[in-house]
């Protein structure tokens, strides 16, 4: 369990965004909140993400913000209190500035990465290490920009089976992102019965995963294509993500 509710934290700020080019799949003002349940009836955290129109070094920007911590019993054993912050380009979405500030039951991450487009070089400060270094990339994503980027992907064609790949920077190295699109589906959720996509990250089975599709995630099937719910199999039980509340919206809301 230490290890597990950070990583869907982590997992679901990451993978759970894909849209059409236009309309725009979001806006300034847009902000969401999920619950997370363990075996779907103890209340296991919260994760909230938001986004505005922020000026960065004289520049136009968007700024998100996203936060994720435990609550209830699971907090008593495990305390996460987790912030993560980027800072992107209006049109092209790429990233310029990512911060992450975590603290995971003593396990703490504190870096801000720079991105510099004129050398293709990623700046990172490592807080807590003291420490900077320098690191070549091409064509990445910081873990809060990928979640616009894929948001504006023309995703209507895709058939069942079909994979998309992208490549995250984060830890100061790339990692390759690959989410499998599994067919549509009407959701009943707390707003009522909702179409959806659904997607699978692949992920590492053994530990913690009973198998390598042990994650699944339902996304609106509109103009917003926001994650409505999160479901990962464990080794031991489940964990789940439920969209709780949100506002803000660039499109309407559709509902069956």
């Amino acid at each position: 369990m230490k290890r597990i509710i950070p990583f869907i934290f982590t997992l679901f700020f990451l993978t759970t965004a894909f849209g059409q080019e236009k309309p725009q799949a979001f806006k300034d003002g847009e902000w969401l909140r999920y619950k997370m349940s363990y075996s779907g009836f103890l209340r296991a955290g919260s994760a909230v993400l938001e986004l505005k129109e922020v000026d960065l070094n004289g520049k136009k920007v968007f700024y998100t913000k996203g936060k994720g911590w435990t609550s209830g019993m699971i907090s008593w054993f495990f305390e996460v209190d987790d912030t993560y912050e980027s800072y992107f380009d209006l049109d092209t979405i790429k990233p310029y500035v990512f911060k992450r500030k975590i603290n995971e039951g003593g396990y703490k991450k504190h870096t801000i990465t720079s991105f510099d487009y004129n050398t293709n070089t990623a700046y990172v400060q490592d807080f807590l290490k003291q420490k900077d270094s320098s690191i070549a990339f091409q064509n990445v994503q910081d873990m809060l920009s990928s979640f616009y980027f894929l948001r504006n992907r023309d995703v209507s064609q895709m058939k069942k089976g079909e994979e998309i790949i992208l490549d995250m920077f984060l830890d100061a190295q790339t990692y390759n992102l690959k989410l499998r699109f599994m067919g549509r589906q009407i959701l009943k959720t707390k707003f009522g019965k909702i179409k959806t996509l659904i997607f699978r990250p692949l992920v590492q089975s053994g530990r913690i995963f009973k198998e390598q599709e042990s994650v699944t995630i339902w996304i609106t099937d509109d103009s917003n294509k926001i994650p409505v719910k999160l479901k990962a199999d464990l080794a031991v039980g489940s964990l789940r993500a439920e969209l709780e509340a949100h506002k803000g919206l660039a499109n309407p809301f559709l509902k069956k």
